[in-house]
């Protein structure tokens, strides 16, 4: 029997004035993921988001500047996001995204040399040591360097995950080594780990690639690269992140007969380690099941006396460590890339992309990324712009001549959280209360922080309700 009629035997669409089924704290991708998912399999959802704006760290702000939606900080999807991607088709939102024809990065050098690093059409992982051997910014020794990577990676079938470091070494060898160290263990040329490796790794990780533990690269490089061939593929969100999936999904579920709440913020209920439901501002919400997508440093701030069964867990959640992305917008007075996304590796901001090109709108607008910024979160917002402008300018020769008309910085302080070897460890979203689950980029998914490890962790805490872990007894009249 499928998931859904397991499910849908358990539950029936009922008016969202009786008793939900599931209680989803948090809107954004993995409150979304868990919410869409139990409701297209028959159970009665309230989903909950104490701001009064949805989409969580992936959302959108009206820049009363400009007027324009400007993203809280550049996101891109990959054709291997599955889960990411099967929410945005649940709810009727693929149409939203670009896809780019295999993976062709534009990078332009500390030194101003612009080069294409471009995957041919050929079946995976060939792609991509056919197109690194094709690269006409490396010599032709830093180019073989690649070969001894493509020996590295064992992967699996789509949507199933990746596997192992070979050679002897298993998987967990690879969380006791930096990125760096298994890159040099692997024999990578200094100036393909500069060019490619690096910027790879800072924006998939959010962190030094002296730090970040390589079990997270090692799992992202199997994804990309592994027998799908258009896993590799950008994924480009051609509105603002809120109209990619957060808008939609309210209206897919609000049209399904289930609510969506803003400016609700959330007290947890628990009796004898049992969830009865939540609190918000003083109305008592009782539902057999929660499932919370709070981040890492919001879980003990959602009980007013957390529980000594998740006392661990929060301790853990507490001590890891959080990392910054910071954003620059820069609006120029006439079109200065021919790209929707270049790489400036070695650069205090690592990317840039054309909102343009990317989402339309007449403006010469530019979105600078800087990832693992910690060195430049603390800067003033005039001294963020100078510095990306710089970084723009040295890069792009139509940018030296273009005068700014606007800049804003964006600091997400606590976008990521800490990939270190030595980092607590990430909890299941099973916990010791009966019926509260956890979701979230930061559940132990497997993947970094991403859009897609938040996607994996809601479907996984909706499949837990599907399959039908000890519930507490329901007591509401259409249980009965």
């Amino acid at each position: 029997m499928g998931a859904q009629s397991v499910l849908g035997a358990r539950f029936q669409i009922v008016p969202t004035h009786v008793t939900p089924d599931v209680i989803v704290i948090g809107g954004g991708v993995a409150g979304f993921s868990a919410a869409t998912a139990l409701a297209e399999a028959g159970a009665q959802v309230l989903l909950l988001e104490a701001r009064p704006g949805l989409g969580g760290r992936a959302t959108a702000f009206t820049d009363p500047g400009t007027g324009e939606r400007v993203d809280n900080g550049q996101h891109i999807l990959m054709g291997c996001y599955y889960d990411t991607l099967k929410l945005l088709a649940r709810i009727g939102a693929s149409d939203r995204v670009r896809w780019q024809a295999g993976l062709a990065l534009t990078m332009v050098d500390e030194r101003g040399h612009e080069s294409v690093l471009k995957l041919p059409p050929m079946a995976s992982p060939l792609h991509l040591l056919g197109g690194v051997l094709a690269w006409d910014a490396l010599s032709w020794f830093e180019r073989m360097s690649i070969l001894r990577v493509g020996a590295a990676l064992t992967p699996r079938g789509p949507g199933t995950g990746v596997a192992v470091v070979p050679g002897g070494q298993n998987f967990s060898s690879a969380s006791r080594e930096s990125v760096r160290e298994w890159l040099v263990r692997h024999g990578q040329a200094p100036r393909l780990c500069e060019l490619f490796w690096e910027p790879l790794a800072l924006a998939a990780l959010n962190q030094s690639i002296d730090q970040a533990a390589a079990s997270y690269f090692v799992t992202i490089l199997a994804q990309m690269f592994g027998p799908d061939s258009t896993a590799a593929a950008l994924v480009m969100p051609a509105v603002p992140l809120d109209e990619l999936y957060a808008e939609p999904a309210r209206a897919w579920l609000e049209a399904r007969g289930h609510e969506v709440r803003v400016n609700a913020p959330v007290k947890v209920e628990v009796v004898a380690d049992r969830v009865t439901g939540v609190r918000v501002r003083g109305e008592h919400l009782a539902a057999p099941w929660v499932i919370s997508t709070v981040p890492w440093h919001g879980l003990g701030a959602l009980f007013e006396s957390p529980p000594q069964s998740l006392a661990m867990t929060i301790a853990n959640a507490t001590a890891l460590g959080s990392l910054p992305i910071v954003t620059v917008n820069l609006w120029f007075d006439r079109p200065v890339m021919h790209e929707s996304l270049i790489g400036l590796p070695g650069r205090a901001f690592q990317w840039v992309f054309d909102r343009r090109a990317i989402i339309g709108g007449a403006s010469s607008h530019l979105s600078m990324i800087s990832s693992g910024a910690e060195a430049i979160v603390a800067m003033s917002n005039d001294e963020l712009i100078a510095l990306a402008l710089a970084d723009v300018r040295a890069a792009l020769p139509a940018a030296r001549i273009a005068s700014v008309r606007k800049g804003l910085a964006v600091r997400e302080k606590r976008s990521t959280f800490s990939l270190a070897p030595d980092a607590p460890a990430r909890p299941q979203a099973e916990t010791g209360i009966a019926g509260f689950l956890l979701a979230g980029d930061w559940i132990d998914t497997g993947l970094p922080a991403t859009i897609e490890s938040a996607a994996v962790s809601g479907h996984r805490a909706a499949a837990l309700v599907v399959q039908g872990l000890p519930a507490p007894s329901r007591t509401s009249p259409h249980h009965q």
